[in-house]
């Protein structure tokens, strides 16, 4: 079997201003998408709590990036193993690669260990004065320095959006017959798509314990979620195997989120109507992009029960899209797909109108920084 080599989709930005403009770029769209998660709440998409917890994970994504600026910002000037860039997959994603949050997980493991070994910022800034007025020359290994101080400092504050971000169990309400309702909550960095993505699952405990208090068979749960968050993997498939693995656990409703991919002509490689639209857009740098969000959701439409000879064990059933014919394809009960972008790139879309955009919601960024919804 061959393997498929995924560094073919991957670019280095290796010139200073475009790496610039990239991170500004995502550092617009991630102040975005909590205003398009609270248009979704008013309409009813999203409840409080969700929209609560996918803008902490928005968050998160936005001191990711914020730290890789603060790494890389110097780094391309530097000579030999100092010389870095980032490196982000430019087809289906527009995100860094996986390999940039591991090394960056690395880094953080060590950060208390490397801010003591190095210099304080008002220190290497009294340096880069002293270099400047007494030298009259650029420090540019001093600002390297500075650059990768900050960047520590950033990483031992933490609230950064990790590989795995690991499950969370928040109650909901207590039910009668003893069971208690939780929302649990975590999300990956797919290695595979590289984007992120975020997972919201509802279920009922019957178990004699608490979940989250069971310390046992709560460790048992996350190490499952985690290993079964895989975006080859159906909605239907994860929350049933949840309900057959855990007698004690019945799963009510998942939901996945793909923040992205991210699509931007000066930074990635994309085909069909999307490029046509951000050819003929001819945006500013700042509005060259459009960013996909997918919601997949399967629901438990009902209980069946297994009576075996000293016990019954309750089963879900869950429903999958029963008006597009596709349920059994997508394995869940709705998938909803949107489009966050600016005015320009939105209006060549609309004119254009093709075909396969035409279901899909639009969440459009006006001047002001305002999201209206179409479709």
């Amino acid at each position: 079997m061959t393997e498929i080599d995924l560094t073919r989709d991957h670019k280095v930005l290796n010139d200073d201003l475009a790496a610039r403009r990239y991170f500004a770029k995502f550092d617009r769209i991630t102040r975005l998408l909590t205003s398009v998660a609270a248009e979704m709440e008013s309409e009813g998409s999203l409840s409080r709590p969700d929209t609560t917890i996918l803008s902490g994970y928005v968050g998160a994504i936005s001191a990711t990036f914020r730290a890789l600026s603060v790494k890389y910002l110097i780094a391309g000037r530097m000579e030999g193993l100092l010389a870095r860039h980032l490196t982000i997959d430019l087809h289906e994603s527009g995100f860094p690669i996986y390999q940039e949050l591991v090394r960056m997980a690395n880094d953080a493991a060590q950060a208390a260990r490397h801010l003591e070994g190095m210099a304080s910022a008002e220190g290497l800034k009294d340096e880069m004065i002293r270099q400047i007025v007494g030298d009259r020359s650029i420090p540019t290994k001093l600002q390297y320095a500075l650059s990768q101080r900050l960047y520590f400092e950033l990483l031992a504050a933490g609230g950064m959006f990790w590989p795995q971000m690991h499950p969370v169990a928040q109650w909901l309400a207590d039910l009668p017959g003893g069971r208690r309702r939780y929302l649990l909550h975590w999300a990956v960095y797919d290695s595979q798509l590289n984007v992120p993505v975020v997972y919201l699952l509802e279920l009922e405990d019957s178990g004699r314990r608490a979940l989250p208090l069971d310390q046992g068979r709560w460790a048992e749960v996350q190490a499952h979620l985690l290993a079964q968050s895989v975006g080859g993997l159906k909605p239907v498939t994860i929350a049933r195997g949840v309900d057959v693995d855990f007698s004690d656990l019945h799963p009510k409703r998942l939901r996945r989120v793909h923040l992205g991919p991210m699509y931007s002509s000066a930074f990635t490689l994309q085909t069909g109507p999307i490029r046509e639209v951000l050819d003929e857009a001819k945006s500013p740098s700042g509005d060259d992009w459009a960013l996909a969000w997918t919601l997949e959701e399967v629901e438990s439409g009902g209980v069946e029960v297994d009576k075996g000879w000293f016990s019954s064990t309750e089963r879900e059933v869950f429903t999958l899209d029963p008006f597009s014919g596709r349920g059994a394809d997508t394995g869940a009960t709705r998938v909803q797909r949107s489009l966050i972008l600016p005015q320009r790139p939105f209006q060549v879309l609309a004119e254009k109108d093709p075909e396969g955009f035409r279901d899909m919601r639009k969440f459009v960024v006006g001047r002001e920084g305002r999201v209206v919804v179409y479709g």
